[in-house]
Parts: C-alpha cells; structure tokens; sequence
C-alpha cells in the first residue's frame, strides 16, 4: 500500500468518525438492565409471547412510531398479530369495528364516539394498519365515567349499581387487589392527600378490564399487541400482574417509554420497569 493511499485511508476513518460522533440519535433500546439491544432482537423474541404491553408516554412521538414499527415488523413476518389499546373503551367496540369493517368512514368513527386528541397522529396509523390488513384492533378499557364512580362514589362497590350490559363492559366483579403493588404505592405517594385508596382501585379497574379484554379476545397461536400508558405495566404490574392473576401461564413481554437527559446509560432509576426500555431524550417534541 503506498503511503498516499494510506493517508487517503486514514482521512477516511476519521471523517467516518467524525461524522459518527455528530448524530444526533433520537432513541436508545436496551433491557430491563441497560444493556443496548438491536431493535430485531427484540423482535425476535415478541414472536413468541402471547401478549405485548407496549407502554407509551401519551405525547411522545418515539413511542408512537415504534409502536407502529414493531406491529408492521411483526406483520411482516407473518406473525398472527390482533391490536388493542387503552385508548378505546369497551362500550366503542361496536362503532370501531364499523370502521374497521367500512361500514363507517373515518368522520362517522369521530362522530360516533369520543376520541383522543392526539387519535389521528398517534392512534389513527395504528388502526387504519388494522383496517388496511383486515386484523381485529380491541377496545379493551372500561368506560371512564365507571373508573370515576369507583373514585367519587367509594371504590369498587360503585360498580354494583351498574346495569347487565354496563357490567359486560368491565372486568368481572369482584376484581382482585392489592394495594402493595409498587406502582400503586406510588401513585398514593404522589397524589397526597387529594386521592386515597379509592384513587388507586380507579386505577386497578383500568388494568383489571384491559386485562380482561385482552385475554377474553386473545386466540392461540396469536400475539395480541396492547398500547397502554407506561404506568399501566412499569414494574411488571398493573395490567401485567392482572394477567397473570387471571391466566398464569400467558406468555408476556413488556416495552416501557422513559425520557433521559442523555442516551448513553439507562439512569438507575429506570431499572426494571420493563423487558425493553425505549430511552428518548427528553427534549424530543411532543404530538400534543
């Protein structure tokens, strides 16, 4: 090798590195522990769970289009996929299901039922996926005027006054519960003296219906793909733990969302909340 070659090699490397070390990454996987993992990895190993927890930060693009690219790369491999999300509520099955079927256009959906206001940047792609490739996209929440009379009108027994088709929207009574949960603990930590233990079993009615749903529309051989807040299934509880409680031999994998000043290490506080954490750097915009 003569020596301009060299030079002209070594030149090379450092404008590849140089050009390396100016990215600007928008995202970092890796696992509970923070060890970085490939992205189809990960994907290799959602091929062979019956139920996904995707959990999402509401605002946050990166969570957003991830979702859509996990269920597309899992679609595209011909894996058995069925969709659902905390976003829809059990008693909107019917009109989502018109949609999905062509019987609605997407102004009668909106006009039928009370979406997100971030529904057509972050929800809609999802379900339009699921029309467009003739897949089954649950409405797996209880109503959220229930969840509120748990709260307002004294836990769970709020629920008693619900007629037979109310209650078929809701995770059969009595749910089980228990307060200890960690991330039932936080949430009385944090909401002080203005929630008290009525709050948290609002909470639990949520995780207990959308696990109910899941596994009451969950088909063998099938990867049902769920997109909830975060909170709903950090620390492998909320609807995991509901799962587990009603079916203990389903097979789950959880994906959390969190917002870091900085990429390169998991911070310690967010260990462990899930199988696979998506690190954003938390001045990524927001959708809202």
């Amino acid at each position: 090798m003569t020596s301009k070659l060299r030079l002209c090699l070594i030149l090379s490397l450092l404008f590849s590195i140089s050009t390396f070390a100016q990215h600007k990454a928008a995202y970092k996987l890796v696992d509970q522990n923070g060890k970085e993992i490939a992205y189809q990895e990960m994907i290799e190993t959602l091929k062979d769970v019956d139920v996904v927890l995707f959990g999402e930060f509401h605002d946050n693009p990166i969570s957003h289009w991830l979702q859509y690219e996990v269920v597309k790369s899992l679609h595209d491999e011909n894996i058995n996929i069925k969709l659902g999300a905390e976003m829809f509520e059990a008693d909107q099955q019917e009109a989502l299901n018109a949609y999905l079927s062509d019987e609605f256009s997407a102004k009668q959906l909106q006009d039928s039922i009370k979406l997100w206001p971030n529904y057509k940047t972050d929800y809609k792609p999802l379900v339009d996926f699921a029309k467009t490739n003739s897949l089954e996209f649950i409405a797996t929440n209880i109503p959220r005027r229930f969840a509120s009379d748990v709260y307002k009108k004294g836990g769970f027994k709020a629920l008693d006054e619900l007629s037979s088709k109310q209650k078929s929207w809701i995770a059969p009574m009595p749910v089980p519960f228990d307060i200890e949960l960690r991330s039932y603990q936080d949430m009385l930590k944090m909401m002080g003296d203005h929630g008290g233990v009525d709050i948290v079993k609002a909470q639990a009615i949520k995780d207990a219906t959308m696990a109910h749903f899941i596994l009451k529309d969950l088909l063998p051989n099938e990867v049902f793909i769920h997109f909830n807040g975060s909170y709903h299934s950090n620390y492998f509880e909320g609807i995991f733990w509901y799962l587990k409680q009603y079916r203990e031999e389903v097979r789950i994998k959880t994906i959390t969302t969190v917002e870091q000043q900085q990429l390169k290490k998991l911070d310690e506080k967010n260990k462990n909340l899930a199988d696979y954490v998506i690190i954003v750097d938390e001045n990524m915009t927001k959708t809202y």
